[in-house]
């Protein structure tokens, strides 16, 4: 695996907005620390509560695994979106706010 591509990748495609953030994360792949930025990427989704697809916390299992973070992204996984498995429900309740 290419910690940087990867890195980089999971960054582009996270829910982070705080600039500040996403500057230190691209700091520290820049300066190689690859598995601290890694951290600096769950910590954060998991800080600030953040909604993540189910094929992001996968991709982010992946790169843990290879990483030897596997215990971070447990804690991760209740983030996950359940509402991307169910649209049907998504729908329904989509439905339901519009006539409210």
């Amino acid at each position: 695996m290419r910690y940087r591509t990867e890195i980089e990748s999971l960054l582009a495609d996270s829910p982070l907005t705080d600039p500040e953030v996403v500057e230190s994360v691209r700091e520290l792949v820049v300066a190689g620390e690859f598995a601290l930025a890694f951290d600096t990427i769950c910590s954060w989704i998991y800080e600030d509560d953040l909604c993540i697809s189910s094929s992001y916390f996968d991709r982010l299992l992946n790169a843990s695994k290879v990483m030897g973070s596997e215990r971070l992204i447990e804690n991760i996984r209740t983030l996950v979106d359940a509402r991307e498995n169910y649209p049907a429900e998504k729908e329904h309740l989509t439905a339901y706010l519009i006539e409210e």
